[in-house]
């Protein structure tokens, strides 16, 4: 069977201290941690096997639509779930539906994980006060960005590492060894719960009764057409166009709204007189 290589392990694990530490700055960091997405196609292209990787991650992305950060912390993280399992999924030829089952667990110690990363932060403040006080602005810098940087790293890297190099493996061959049992069978349930969890998480956070016939419409378009193979780039297209016209309608009766109810108590928008 197959397996991963230390560069390969270490390349994955290099990748999440990255996401984990916010070593990309602004917003382009959260959105990484906060979805798998990127992540499972960085392991795709790091064990080749791109495709692969990305329906496995597709499917992983489904249990956190619905998963909300209030303060910046998360319940399970996506990057470390998506990290573990993908290649455990890879390497042990596993469905979706098991690597999900694989996912949820790994991501919730990886939340945990991430709580100690703020601990080890409580520390570093104090170097930033002692900065503060002597107003030193290179070590005010120094403390903020690149400190915390580095004590990520320091964290996750070791530990990303041995979960892949040492523990995929097994992982892999353990379930792999399950397959056609009834504890293979009851991951796979699970796996697809969770994955429709995460959807009607979703439409219950977004499915205002004026918004649900967009929901049906796509649901109903992608059953009706699925003869056609349309591909997701397509509908996405297709998807922003009728978002488009939705805005552009909505923004028409605002205005003309407006104009009535201008009209109706007998100012206009171009009046001067106050």
């Amino acid at each position: 069977m197959e397996t991963l290589t230390f560069w390969q392990s270490l390349i994955i694990a290099l990748w999440v201290a990255a996401i984990m530490s916010r070593a990309f700055l602004g917003g382009a960091t959260l959105t990484l941690r906060f979805s798998p997405l990127m992540t499972g196609l960085v392991v795709g292209i790091v064990m080749g096997h791109v495709a692969e990787a990305m329906i496995i991650t597709a499917a992983i992305q489904l249990i956190y639509m619905g998963v909300f950060s209030p303060g910046g912390t998360m319940p399970s993280e996506p990057s470390i779930a998506a990290a573990i399992a993908v290649p455990v999924a890879i390497l042990g030829n596993l469905k979706p539906e098991a690597a999900i089952a694989v996912a949820v667990p790994v991501g919730l110690l990886g939340a945990y994980l991430y709580q100690f990363r703020f601990f080890i932060n409580t520390f570093l403040g104090k170097i930033t006060d002692r900065a503060v006080e002597k107003l030193d602005d290179g070590a005010i810098t120094r403390s903020i960005v690149l400190y915390p940087v580095i004590a990520s790293f320091i964290l996750f890297v070791p530990l990303v590492f041995i979960a892949l190099y040492f523990g995929a493996p097994v992982i892999a061959d353990v379930i792999k060894a399950l397959e056609g049992t009834v504890v293979f069978h009851i991951l796979e349930v699970i796996g697809g719960g969770l994955a429709a969890i995460g959807i009607a998480t979703t439409i219950y956070v977004i499915g205002r009764r004026e918004y649900i016939v967009f929901f049906l419409l796509a649901f109903f378009m992608s059953v009706i057409f699925a003869s056609l193979k349309i591909t997701m780039v397509t509908y996405a297209i297709l998807g922003a166009l009728i978002a488009a016209i939705f805005v552009l309608v909505k923004s028409s009766n605002n205005r003309t709204a407006s104009t009535n109810a201008n009209d109706a108590s007998g100012f206009d928008d171009d009046d001067d007189d106050f």
